[in-house]
């Protein structure tokens, strides 16, 4: 997917089609075998099979009037995920392609792609209009910028010109999505894997990652570093790759996922059996290692914190289970005694299976796997001790975006590019070949490869400003 990255910052269409050559033709029957033979799963979140999804949409519509619709969702709320953004900043038109692909399969109308972030829409709405015609079935909407937004009746409801929630209904967007219609609803990553697939061909596509189940998938580590391997990678390999170790333990699937402590961290595989051993999902990609100087509790309160800020205010065990989970979570880790450990547990329990939507549970889960895998961090903070350790931020959240910008200098730009290569989530090239923008905002942390694109550039031309 991340093909011609190398020695580009982005694939506009020519250098796509360069790249990956042409869109093969499938009928819809050839496009659910192959969908089936590779096994395509969601890579949102849920893993569902890609190819059920195409059979439920394309029953419904033959039971109603025929009329069908695609949604990528590529609104990505989640702090510690960045691969769909990736794709649709560098690769957009690998996107398309697979969202088109199923269109056609469907003979659905309409493509609309869901974006939450100014980059991206320009990015996506730039890759349209490079389509010429052949663009004019694709929408782009941005909805708000909220962790919710993602969950499939939220995006769908925006898109229909409600508000980002989620509906709290079992309706499923294949029976009734947008506007009314039955919908093939899935993430960015898994239109960009249907892309390559049906150009590879299934043998081509299962010639990488594991039998059972075949081609790559994308991660994202530290929150800061896209990468793209085979499935039945060694999970340390990948981090070390990344520049990074499991160090004290490595939270799997974001802030609805679950932790590997140090050792079941060494043994773990990037596949979905081997996660499943440690009752854990990789869910939308994000891999968080926590280094040993920062404080495992203090880090866990604090997303629990900003998770409850982020309730979609519908129901009990959000509006008020998760700020008084928050709450009490806070008060043991700063000291409130066996008392407050106990009633951290109890109030996980209580939240747990009654949420409207699945953001109660899963930020139970969250904090759940962090009281099994560090109980002796918990139990030091809640008894007065404490560790001794700052609180680093090494989980990623919004709130951690910094006031420095990284400048540059026009009189002396000579538009080598190299700051982009270092700093692809913040750099942004014109057509020119030189820096979009003149001042560009630094979140805190890629503040060190910020730092690093100041020190490689040739021409001296970039500094870093609060």
């Amino acid at each position: 997917m991340l093909a011609g990255l190398d020695t580009a910052a982005r694939l506009d269409r020519v250098a796509h089609l360069t790249r990956h050559g042409s869109l093969p033709r499938y009928r819809p029957d050839e496009l659910l075998g192959l969908a089936e033979n590779i096994d395509l799963r969601g890579r949102g979140g849920a893993g569902f099979p890609f190819a059920r999804k195409l059979r439920a949409v394309a029953r419904a519509a033959t039971a109603r009037d025929g009329r069908t619709a695609v949604v990528v969702n590529g609104s990505e709320g989640e702090p510690g995920c960045l691969k769909d953004t990736a794709l649709l900043l560098h690769v957009p038109h690998l996107v398309l392609d697979g969202a088109l692909l199923a269109a056609a399969a469907l003979c659905a109308e309409e493509v609309v792609v869901g974006v939450t972030r100014a980059d991206v829409e320009q990015s996506v709405r730039a890759a349209v209009a490079e389509r010429g015609p052949g663009g004019s079935r694709v929408r782009v909407d941005r909805l708000p910028e909220r962790f919710v937004t993602g969950e499939g009746t939220a995006l769908v409801g925006a898109l229909n010109g409600g508000p980002a929630l989620p509906s709290g209904q079992k309706v499923r967007t294949s029976d009734r999505g947008l506007a009314g219609q039955p919908t093939l609803l899935s993430n960015t990553e898994t239109f960009a894997q249907l892309a390559v697939a049906a150009r590879l061909g299934a043998l081509d596509y299962r010639s990488a990652g594991l039998p059972a189940e075949p081609g790559t998938v994308l991660l994202t580590v530290a929150g800061t570093t896209v990468v793209e391997t085979p499935t039945g990678s060694s999970l340390p390999y990948v981090l070390d790759v990344c520049g990074t170790d499991p160090g004290q333990g490595v939270l799997v699937g974001g802030y609805h996922g679950r932790w590997l402590g140090p050792e079941a961290a060494r043994s773990a595989l990037v596949s979905r059996q081997s996660l499943a051993s440690f009752d854990a999902v990789l869910g939308a990609g994000a891999v968080l290692p926590l280094p040993e100087d920062t404080c495992p509790a203090g880090e866990v309160a604090r997303v629990a914190r900003w998770m409850a800020e982020e309730s979609a205010g519908q129901c009990g065990p959000c509006v008020r289970g998760l700020p008084a989970l928050a709450a009490v979570l806070e008060e043991a880790v700063a000291g409130g005694g066996r008392t407050a450990l106990d009633a951290v547990e109890a109030r996980t329990r209580a939240v747990k299976g009654r949420g409207a939507c699945a953001h109660p549970d899963g930020t139970a889960h969250f904090i759940a796997s962090a009281l099994a895998v560090f109980p002796e961090e918990f139990a030091v903070h809640a008894l007065g001790r404490g560790c001794g350790r700052r609180v680093l931020g090494a989980l990623p959240l919004p709130e951690d975006e910094s006031p420095e910008r990284l400048v540059v200098d026009w009189t002396l730009c000579k538009g080598h590019g190299l700051c982009v290569e270092i700093l692809p989530d913040v750099v942004r090239l014109g057509v020119d070949g030189y820096p979009a923008d003149a001042s560009m905002p630094v979140p805190g942390r890629l503040r060190p490869k910020a730092l690093r694109a100041v020190r490689r550039c040739p021409a001296l031309a970039l500094r870093i400003q609060e």
